[in-house]
């Protein structure tokens, strides 16, 4: 019942449509127009305030039959840079950009899957429960969109995102929480070439600091990072500040509190040794999500998967989605891989054929649900 060519053409539609973070306010235009003409009622929110956004979340509601399971689907609207002027290919099976942006199937792919599921319901008359769409906002630049919406005022308790990479089929059923960890390390300025042993080097704490600690994989569940380093003023001054940013994740709440606060510990050995002193801030960005394998909506998406003729694969990931937000906000949710492949690059592309079978499961997940 998917309509191939209307699905890449309103991709293609979709991606050529400027949409970063936080400048998401063509594309929410867009998207209301859309979901209007399906007959859903439309709204948007205020997520865009708290975040210094353009624009907010868009939420389309499709009443249905109250024995039928409510869902929410959810994608988000924004992309990364170079996202503008986006081109679209298409060769063959295969759409990609033009080489000077990214494709932004990431996640255009997932809006576009969605609208031409509701088109499919409506046109056939598909039996279907309560169905919520979530367009959000800045989900690139920290899920700020999924962070603001407002789970209370939507009624579905179980949720199916569409923003996984990957083989279609592939469902993502845990992700990690993520701490951002920002260490001040002060030390003492001074003339590099005339007094340096009058100052203390920041830079060399930090760099101290960073050399024990244990970085990258720490095992499978747990990552840390250090990504970020800004300090000194020029060559010839001992430099007496530089702040450092990094990160740790773990899908195990015991392992990435024991990585923070190891990577807190490093700074303030090095400062302490060095006769200084460090500020630190650990914020938690968002909070680790693990839909178990005999939960419904997973037996649900098994059953669709197998009536889709899709092989379902169900794995846990260390990247962080709005997923993990929604879930956080009790809704029980899982990602689905859309079929894009290399992300947040200029030599992303999609498959047609993956669009339009990542289309037929979220047809196939409303009908059985």
């Amino acid at each position: 019942m998917i309509n191939r060519d209307r699905l890449v053409n309103e991709f293609m539609d979709i991606v050529r449509i400027d949409s970063l973070t936080k400048k998401e306010r063509t594309m929410a235009d867009f998207l209301k127009g859309k979901l209007g003409e399906l007959g859903l009622e439309v709204s948007e929110d205020q997520a865009g305030e708290a975040c210094g956004g353009e624009a907010g979340n868009v939420i389309g509601v499709l009443d249905g039959d109250e024995g039928k399971t409510a869902l929410m689907f959810l994608a988000h609207m924004d992309r990364v840079k170079p996202g503008e002027g986006v081109q679209p290919v298409l060769e063959g099976d295969v759409i990609k950009s033009d080489g000077k942006t990214v494709l932004g199937s990431d996640d255009g792919a997932g809006i576009a899957a969605i609208l031409e599921m509701l088109r499919v319901i409506k046109e056939n008359n598909v039996a279907h429960g309560r169905l919520e769409v979530v367009f959000t906002i800045a989900e690139e630049g920290g899920l700020f969109g999924a962070k603001g919406l407002d789970v209370e005022k939507l009624k579905a308790r179980k949720g199916i995102v569409l923003d996984s990479t990957g083989e279609v089929g592939t469902v993502i059923n845990r992700a990690p929480a993520q701490d951002e960890i920002v260490a001040r390390v002060f030390g003492k300025a001074s003339h590099a070439g005339v007094s340096p042993e009058k100052g203390i080097n920041a830079i060399v704490v930090a760099a101290k600091a960073i050399s024990r600690m244990k970085i990258g994989r720490i095992d499978e569940e747990t990552t840390s990072n250090i990504g970020i380093i800004e300090g000194g003023k020029a060559t010839n001054i001992v430099p007496d500040f530089v702040e450092v940013r990094g990160e740790a994740r773990s899908r195990v709440e015991e392992k990435l509190v024991a990585a923070t606060e190891g990577i807190c510990r490093e700074f303030i050995r090095a400062a302490e040794e060095e006769n200084t002193r460090v500020e630190l801030d650990v914020k938690r960005l968002y909070p680790a999500y693990y839909v178990q394998e005999d939960d419904e909506l997973l037996k649900l998406v098994h059953r669709a998967g197998e009536s889709a003729g899709l092989k379902i694969e169900v794995k846990p990931t260390g990247g962080g989605s709005d997923a993990n937000i929604i879930n956080g906000k009790g809704v029980t949710a899982v990602n689905l891989a859309v079929g894009n492949e290399e992300v947040h690059t200029v030599e992303e592309y999609i498959r047609a054929s993956d669009m339009v079978k990542i289309t037929e499961l979220a047809l196939k997940i409303v009908e059985l649900a």
